[in-house]
């Protein structure tokens, strides 16, 4: 099939960042993971490493050639798409080394060199993101795991879900001979500004108590549906999720989670919680209220659990794979559930930044069946199959 509006076209690329983005839509189109990727081009006679391909789509330089083939090849591109993606590529490179005037006014991109070598010296920057307010701009830190290319997934109270740590605010001066920041002629007296901390402390308590008495009297509504009316006292009846390592277990059932042995797609099913772990899961923070469900598995190596393709297609697979695809949903919200005048029942697993909002992971199928998978889908009034408890694992 030709380049057209269903097929990714890299010849409307004009930088580096663009081409990686028609790439990331050609794997979404192909719907393979990044095994099944590594496994299709086995079979078509190409190397492509999982790692090699999450590093590829994460960086900021244009993929060596052999590598670009192997990879559109793998995603089910015919020969002349191929064609198409290896001209696109090289015009991009050219014009990166011969045409510094141009490229200047496009936003400064310098392009790969066309040998096809990824010298760190000929990376190519993608534009940032705004920086994060209280911090400068920061690209997520790259670490090692299932490959290069993971984005690290950092804890405390100075994270966020996407991988940047936000820096810690100033603290105030203590004193009226504290230096300060360049800049800052403000001349407010040390006692004034310590006033006012202690005014908006003192605020901020009052509100803290409205609003308990307010949940006491009204109860209240989770983001994915927990009824109202419930006592906010019931919320502390379970114990919270936490980080380290667990055993996911659909809630009131002798099933957790994993992957069949002997696969390689990657999707999580219920499988019984008496045999191994497989793979090994565990809890990682990823910003306030926000969690990254990592995978360790005794072949492929560590990974997170998330929804793809932004979680755009409504009832999209709960997989396994490598961490930090900018086209997966890999950060989730850890929603209790109270029914009326009860205690915490179980978690619903809500993917943050879902395509599809109002989803849950969710066990679809015959969900008192060993083997029934897991995917996005409406978050149900009563929860049913999307419950799960976090037990941790010695």
């Amino acid at each position: 099939m030709a380049p057209g509006r269903h097929t990714p076209d890299p010849r409307g690329a004009r930088t580096p960042a663009e081409f990686l983005a028609a790439l990331q839509a050609l794997k979404e189109r192909s719907g393979l993971t990044y095994r099944e990727l590594s496994s299709r081009a086995e079979e078509l006679g190409d190397v492509l490493p999982r790692s090699t391909v999450a590093n590829m789509l994460a960086r900021a330089t244009l993929p060596r050639e052999e590598l670009l083939t192997a990879f559109v090849r793998a995603c089910g591109a015919t020969p002349d798409e191929l064609t198409e993606w290896r001209r696109a590529r090289t015009e991009l490179a050219g014009r990166g080394a011969y045409g510094a005037a141009e490229a200047s006014s496009s936003g400064g991109f310098v392009a790969a060199e066309a040998t096809g070598t990824d010298a760190p010296a000929a990376e190519t920057p993608v534009a940032s993101a705004a920086p994060v307010a209280g911090s400068a701009a920061e690209a997520p830190h790259v670490t090692g795991g299932r490959g290069a290319g993971v984005v690290a997934i950092p804890e405390g109270p100075g994270d966020v879900a996407d991988g940047r740590t936000v820096s810690a605010p100033p603290s105030w001066p203590v004193g009226e001979d504290t230096v300060r920041p360049p800049g800052d002629a403000s001349g407010t007296p040390a006692r004034i500004r310590r006033a006012l901390v202690a005014a908006v402390a003192v605020t901020g308590l009052v509100l803290a108590g409205f609003s308990v008495l307010a949940l006491l009297r009204g109860g209240g509504t989770g983001q994915a549906g927990r009824p109202s009316g419930t006592p906010s006292a019931a919320v502390g009846a379970a114990a919270a999720p936490a980080a380290g390592d667990v055993r996911v277990r659909v809630a009131g059932t002798a099933f957790c989670l994993g992957e069949r042995r002997g696969t390689r797609s990657g999707q999580v099913h219920q499988v019984p919680c008496a045999e191994p772990d497989f793979p090994r899961y565990s809890l990682v923070r990823a910003g306030a209220g926000r969690w990254r469900i990592a995978s360790d598995h005794p072949d492929f190596g560590p990974g997170c659990s998330g929804i793809p393709s932004g979680g755009r297609i409504p009832d999209a697979a709960f997989e396994d794979s490598e961490c930090g695809d900018p086209g997966r949903v890999e950060s989730f919200a850890l929603e209790p559930y109270v029914p009326a005048g009860g205690a915490v029942r179980g978690y619903r697993i809500v993917p943050v930044g879902s395509a599809t909002r109002g989803t849950c992971v969710t066990v679809v199928g015959d969900r008192s069946a060993a083997g029934a998978r897991l995917a996005q889908a409406p978050c149900a009034p009563d929860a049913a199959g999307q419950l799960f408890s976090f037990e941790r694992r010695n």
